[in-house]
């Protein structure tokens, strides 16, 4: 087995849950290389998690003719920029989402990933999850007849008002956040690509959401609703419904199911519960992307997935009365 060789582009917070404790249980991959804006930062990192190399800055890890693929898990208005850096220096790549600051920008990565040749993936792991999976097979069997309307959420509470995702410059806002989950998902779920019918933001700051809710109708006529918070008076709210003309199916933490979930469905007057076995979410996605590239497996969340997620995205802040988040910036 060919080993896959992973440098990471900054010693984020989510890197040891999102790649390197999974690179530990999927064979033949290995977390190679780190770099972050400081480089002592970086040093301590790699030391407490067992990464061999540490380089200056960014480029260098691309530069690095051993690393093979990157990760990156850098602030939202950065990942355009290094998704196409990487592209440039032909490595693979896994971005974390959300995967560019708007549509615009997400349409210039996919153009470059197209007819690359590389593995270009939005790590939006839950859709690796055997359960996601199964929730699909049920909705294609028609389990709860056509699909009529799709609910969903991710709500947190974040008091940390310095936080980077509380950030305009870096692209930030709850729908970019939670929201890109609960965008997601909604359309995975859905009948086709939905329109926005009606948003309302609760504010930060200028520009910057706390909270959003959005109404959107798919081109069948089925609605949909999205509702995401980083000021949850709840301790958690991160849930799915999808209602039939038989029934209903509801998904309680689709975002995390190995950790806990529960799938219940209705329909014609039958009910049942179902759990379904499966790996961490970020182990499954890191199966995943080694597999499309070592043997073109496939890729559920390639850049065009992402163009049209950051479409909805963009329209939801219009609607709201917000602009789309801005252009790449050149800083962290």
């Amino acid at each position: 087995m060919t080993l896959l060789r992973i440098g990471v582009l900054g010693a984020a917070r989510i890197a040891p849950n999102a790649i390197v404790n999974p690179a530990r249980a999927v064979d033949g991959v290995e977390v190679l290389a780190l770099a972050a804006r400081d480089r002592a930062r970086a040093a301590r990192f790699a030391n407490k998690w067992g990464v061999p190399v540490v380089h200056s800055d960014y480029a260098a890890v691309l530069d690095d003719p051993m690393v093979d693929a990157v990760y990156i898990p850098l602030p939202n208005s950065l990942h355009a920029q290094w998704t196409l850096r990487a592209i440039a220096a032909g490595k693979h790549v896994l971005c974390e989402k959300p995967f560019t600051s708007n549509a615009a920008e997400a349409r210039t990565v996919a153009e470059a990933a197209d007819g690359s040749g590389l593995v270009v993936m939005e790590a939006f792991h839950y859709r690796y999850h055997p359960l996601m999976r199964r929730v699909l097979d049920l909705l294609a069997d028609g389990a709860i007849g056509p699909v009529r309307r799709v609910e969903t959420e991710l709500s947190f509470p974040l008091p940390l008002f310095g936080d980077i995702r509380y950030r305009l410059d870096l692209a930030g806002g709850a729908l970019m956040d939670a929201g890109c989950y609960a965008v997601h998902c909604l359309r995975q779920l859905g009948t086709g690509e939905p329109e926005v019918v009606s948003a309302e933001a609760r504010l930060r700051s200028p520009g910057v959401d706390r909270a959003m809710t959005a109404s959107l109708r798919f081109p069948d006529g089925a609605t949909g609703r999205v509702t995401c918070s980083m000021w949850s008076r709840r301790l958690l709210g991160v849930s799915a419904k999808v209602v039939g003309e038989t029934g209903h199916l509801k998904i309680f933490n689709f975002v995390a199911p190995h950790v806990y979930h529960r799938l219940t469905v209705s329909s014609r007057g039958r009910s049942w519960h179902e759990r379904v076995a499966g790996e961490p979410t970020y182990t499954c996605q890191l199966r995943a992307f080694a597999a499309a590239v070592r043997d073109s497996g496939e890729v559920l969340t390639p850049a065009s997935d992402a163009v049209r997620t950051m479409k909805v995205i963009d329209d939801i802040y219009l609607t709201a009365g917000l602009q789309p988040r801005g252009q790449t910036t050149t800083g962290r």
